[in-house]
């Protein structure tokens, strides 16, 4: 914001350094496009030139970790950006990678069978300073923000599709963020109006001991938030390290998984902390489906210490978690139910059958082994 008023030449004015002091950086924009010569095009011009990404591998290195973790199993891509920038274009040139970009407005439908690629939901900048079409379809002032969200709508119609479908990860915003702001009101109206969407989640800074005020204000805009701890004067390398990490295990599919067994199996779980929770890494890694994990943990020698019963036996789990572990969960939400890691509901087809008849003499077999979230088969 700084350096396009320096490129102009121009300091702000009290209306436009009230709404800068308030962290309104669309309204500043807005307000900035309506008083100078050449008003849109102006700015817009001069913006793009101020976001030019500087040449740095380092740089560029969370970029290609967002493009990892966003691949689904099947390969497809379904990252959203509301950055305009064109560093991921960068990225997937110097990987090698081919992906789908859509550019705002032209979105895809946000469904599991018609969604593959990047979405840059609030346009992304030309290749060339002067192409105006695309300068202008950018939605960085309070007035594009309007129309895309609630006049023309098709950035609220997009966010209210992603929200129903799928788990969204909100990384890189601030709760003050304008984005976040339109997006959590488009997903506000839809609830308000009976619509079921997902429980968002974001990864969100935190200073030492702010923790219970930071969650009380994310959840008070209908976001659970996977706190992060950022000492003085630091520059959020905690995420970026996390990011890349989990990438990487991501990328290596069961042998990351299978490697975090290995790393982490002689480790005393009670040495665990919230900064480094090895348990929890631990806890993801044992619930693959495979068992391959879990059957390395069996075989470590020497055996891991018995703490690790202690930790898997804690009630970590709940509802959403289900379908982690092959059980369809009904559709209403049980908030009472929670369950461990070695004690917890089974899937279908790991439950005995149940029968009503058996060697032509009429009785009941209980299996012992049904709970309310499996459907029961009856066989005669």
């Amino acid at each position: 914001m700084d350096d396009i008023y320096k490129r102009l030449d121009i300091d702000r004015d009290p209306i436009e350094q009230k709404a800068y002091k308030n962290k309104q950086f669309d309204v500043t924009l807005g307000l900035l496009e309506r008083r100078i010569h050449g008003q849109r095009t102006t700015v817009r011009e001069v913006l793009a030139q101020a976001l030019q990404p500087k040449q740095h591998p380092k740089g560029t290195s969370t970029h290609a970790a967002l493009l990892q973790l966003a691949r689904c199993q099947d390969g497809a891509l379904r990252l959203v950006t509301t950055n305009c920038d064109r560093i991921f274009e960068r990225v997937t040139e110097d990987t090698g990678q081919t992906i789908q970009s859509y550019t705002a407005p032209m979105l895809p439908v946000p469904k599991s069978s018609r969604w593959n690629g990047l979405v840059y939901l609030h346009g992304l900048l030309p290749q060339k300073d002067d192409d105006t079409t695309a300068l202008n379809s950018l939605v960085i002032t309070s007035g594009d923000f309007g129309l895309a969200y609630l006049t023309e709508r098709w950035a609220a119609r997009f966010v209210s599709e992603l929200f129903r479908n799928y788990v969204v990860c909100f990384v890189g915003y601030s709760i003050d963020d304008a984005v976040l702001r339109y997006m959590m009101d488009a997903l506000a109206a839809d609830r308000m109006l009976g619509e079921v969407t997902q429980q968002p989640y974001a990864l969100c800074d935190c200073q030492s001991g702010q923790e219970h005020i930071k969650t009380i204000e994310w959840k008070a805009k209908g976001i659970i938030p996977i706190l992060y701890e950022v000492p003085p004067r630091s520059r959020h390398s905690a995420l970026h390290k996390t990011l890349k990490a989990w990438a990487e295990s991501y990328r290596d599919g069961i042998r990351g998984k299978e490697l975090i067994v290995v790393t982490c199996a002689l480790a005393r779980p009670s040495s665990s902390t919230r900064q480094d929770d090895f348990v929890g890494r631990m806890h993801w890694a044992l619930s693959d489906a495979s068992g391959l994990p879990a059957k390395r943990f069996a075989e470590r020698n020497p055996v891991p210490s018995l703490e690790w019963l202690k930790a898997f036996s804690e009630k970590r789990y709940r509802h959403n978690d289900l379908i982690n572990f092959g059980v369809s969960p009904r559709g209403d939400q049980d908030d009472k139910l929670q369950f461990s890691l070695i004690r917890r509901p089974a899937p279908y087809k790991h439950a005995s059958w149940m029968m009503l008849a058996s060697n032509g003499m009429m009785s009941v077999v209980n299996s012992g082994h049904q709970n309310e979230y499996q459907a029961a088969s009856f066989c005669s």
